[in-house]
């Protein structure tokens, strides 16, 4: 290959052309960018970002003195691909021609209908974003998160420790039932009763209203929109009105693969691959938020939303890239993620759905302190850790070594 363009410059691009030279690759290297930023890091932007503990120039990924040989292109969009002439099309007008292709698209926020161009509305996913929500969480009042993902829960963490007056929606019965299972979501949801934050579980959001507003104080929150006011409330399904001066909306996000369509590409939320990486169509790989790979322990194909994914796939992607498909790979080590909320380290690795029990192996949930194996006919299949960093850490490589050989793509 002469040309690889990668698509995407967050970690899993990143990570991509990491591997792509660390693997040898000494070609034209494109990474194309949608954000004018540099590749950053986006756990701390819903943590010490929000409350300053880090900034911008903390958040960078490149390592000093790190350089690809790349050339970098960003603030404009990926539009199309076209498969014929292997060129990626860009929003700007330009078209990059390559021999392969990785797809890091990612995934854009959900957003909640009829918020549009309503000040104190956020969703948090780039650093922009991060920077409006920074500046109105400093205004202090009333906050609503709607979602009980990590995103919101970690948003709820942080505003709690700035003094906010924090509730947070959950459709579920709990925050964090559709990772962890109902058991054990509940166990970890008590960190929010223990500080006071208000919990409204069990119902969905019918919309937001709003009021006249001031004028916006920076040009972040300038940016994220006051032509209808300020938001005032946040609806239920069930009737009631929840008062609120901000709203962090965090309800899931949907993978960027529109550019693809037409392109030959497969699609099926997200980018169907491999269980290497590899798509449907051969020079093109997908790696990161927009790329449901194949999962052996699941028998389907799957998006793994982790930092952990976005920096450790890449290097099967790439090695598939350069070797036409053919290179031998180890399958995937099973999903990992972490949380910080209130103080307290979360970590998980597996597969919940997968489980018929669960039981509590050391610690006592109401210490807040323990660690949870989930088992499928006595053979465990997930991990779950608060403050049992040491002792999650061994069942995480007893999973790994432990996963399930690799299936039919």
């Amino acid at each position: 290959m002469k040309t690889v363009a990668v698509v995407g410059a967050s970690l899993a691009g990143l990570s991509a052309a990491r591997s792509l030279r660390g693997q040898g690759y000494d070609g034209r290297l494109v990474i194309i960018g949608e954000e004018s930023h540099r590749p950053y890091d986006r756990p701390p932007l819903s943590k010490e970002f929000l409350t300053g503990a880090v900034d911008e120039a903390e958040l960078a990924l490149e390592a000093d003195g790190e350089d690809l040989d790349a050339e970098w292109i960003l603030g404009t969009r990926a539009v199309g691909l076209g498969i014929r002439d292997r060129s990626v099309r860009l929003a700007d007008g330009r078209a990059v021609r390559a021999d392969g292709v990785v797809v890091a698209t990612g995934a854009s926020a959900r957003t909640l209908p009829g918020s549009d161009g309503l000040a104190g509305v956020h969703v948090l996913r780039t650093l922009d974003d991060a920077r409006a929500l920074r500046d109105d969480l400093a205004r202090g009042g009333r906050l609503v998160v709607v979602g009980g993902g990590f995103v919101g829960a970690e948003v709820a963490s942080t505003a709690y420790g700035m003094g906010l007056e924090v509730t947070l929606v959950a459709a579920g019965p709990t925050p964090l039932s559709g990772q962890l299972g109902p058991d054990m979501a509940a166990a970890v949801s008590l960190l929010h009763a223990d500080r006071g934050v208000r919990l409204l579980c069990g119902t969905g959001v019918r919309g937001v209203t709003g009021k006249p507003g001031e004028p916006p104080t920076t040009p972040w929150t300038a940016a994220r929109g006051s032509g209808r006011g300020r938001v005032a409330a946040v609806l239920l399904d069930d009737g009631r009105s929840i008062p609120a001066d901000i709203v962090v909306v965090g309800i899931g996000a949907n993978p960027c693969t529109g550019w693809l369509e037409g392109s030959g590409v497969a699609l099926d939320n997200g980018v169907r691959c491999g269980a290497d990486g590899t798509t449907s169509v051969p020079g093109v790989v997908a790696v990161g938020d927009c790329a449901a790979w194949y999962d052996p322990a699941l028998a389907a194909h799957r998006r793994v939303e982790h930092w952990t994914g976005a920096r450790e796939r890449p290097a099967a992607a790439a090695a598939a890239l350069l070797s036409g498909g053919t290179a031998p790979f180890t399958p995937p080590r099973p999903p990992y993620f972490w949380s910080d909320q209130y103080g307290v380290r979360i970590q998980f690795s597996g597969h919940a759905a997968q489980a018929d029990s669960v039981t509590i192996e050391d610690g006592d949930p109401a210490d807040r302190s323990f660690l949870a194996v989930y088992r499928r006919a006595g053979h465990p299949v997930a991990v779950l850790g608060m403050d049992r960093t040491k002792l999650f850490t061994r069942w995480r490589r007893q999973l790994a070594t432990a996963a399930a050989p690799v299936g039919t793509a």
